[in-house]
């Protein structure tokens, strides 16, 4: 006898609202549409349902039907997070669907599992944030910045960097983090100009606000284009361009107050 037969088989409302979890947070976290549909897809598989799954930028919503009795069928909808990109979070996930279908897992190991992963205690903040800092910096040292412009880029990126997980602890909009964000970082890597330091002022000012770009989402948009969910692939894409608009207006407002809008 299995370990499924065993156990209490769970109803249509448990494994739809567990589906649906996961596939929010897959959303949330930083995974393209079809990889989302793929990893639930396969999960509804293993326990003898159909699912029909809609992706959009702020809500999941997924119609399960049963395989052995098509009138047995549910539809939910639900709001996804703010992304907070987490590529373990995406992998383990994807790992746990395959998991479920090759070991044919039980409902409560799945939901176990699922627990286990989106509540395992993330890197430190102040890690992140030295190593943000150093990634900035050495983009800085790859466009041939000297070591003022590096070390200008390094702190500078610290200071931004902090403001922005700061904001996004107050759950602050998202459009207004990435221009405030902007704004600092290139205003005390502007500083180089002011002072004089070092030969390439202009290459610490521009690699300053790099670490703010929306690298994922434009990726992501362009990967769902391209698969056929245009609509959420166009959304993405609006969104990414958002916060490069915020990231420029971030930078020019700091450019004219240190009077460097003529460079």
């Amino acid at each position: 006898m299995t370990q499924r037969s065993i156990q209490k088989e769970p109803n249509i409302q448990e494994i739809a609202d567990l589906l649906t979890d996961i596939a929010a947070e897959l959303m949330t976290t930083g995974a393209h549409t079809m990889r989302i549909i793929q990893n639930i897809s396969r999960m509804a598989s293993t326990f003898g349902y159909y699912i029909e799954l809609s992706v959009f930028q702020l809500s999941i919503m997924m119609t399960i039907t049963s395989k052995e009795n098509s009138t047995e069928r549910l539809t939910l909808i639900k709001k996804t997070r703010p992304l907070a990109l987490n590529f373990t979070i995406v992998s383990d996930l994807s790992a746990l669907s395959w998991d479920t279908f090759d070991k044919n897992l039980t409902y409560d190991k799945i939901k176990q599992r699922y627990h286990d992963i989106v509540t395992r205690k993330r890197m430190s903040r102040w890690l992140v944030l030295f190593l943000v800092g150093c990634a900035n910096a050495a983009f800085c040292a790859l466009f041939k910045g000297d070591l003022y412009a590096i070390g200008l880029v390094f702190f500078a990126t610290l200071f931004g960097f902090f403001c922005r997980q700061e904001m996004v602890k107050k759950h602050i909009n998202h459009l207004i983090v990435f221009t405030t964000s902007a704004f600092i970082a290139s205003l005390l890597a502007g500083l180089g100009y002011v002072f004089q330091l070092g030969t390439t002022p202009e290459i610490a000012l521009a690699s300053s606000v790099l670490f703010l770009i929306p690298g994922v989402p434009l990726i992501n948009s362009i990967l769902d284009i391209i698969e056929g969910h245009v609509l959420t692939g166009i959304a993405r894409l609006v969104n990414a361009s958002s916060l490069i608009v915020c990231i420029a207006l971030g930078l020019f407002v700091s450019m004219l107050i240190l009077g460097l809008e003529k460079l």
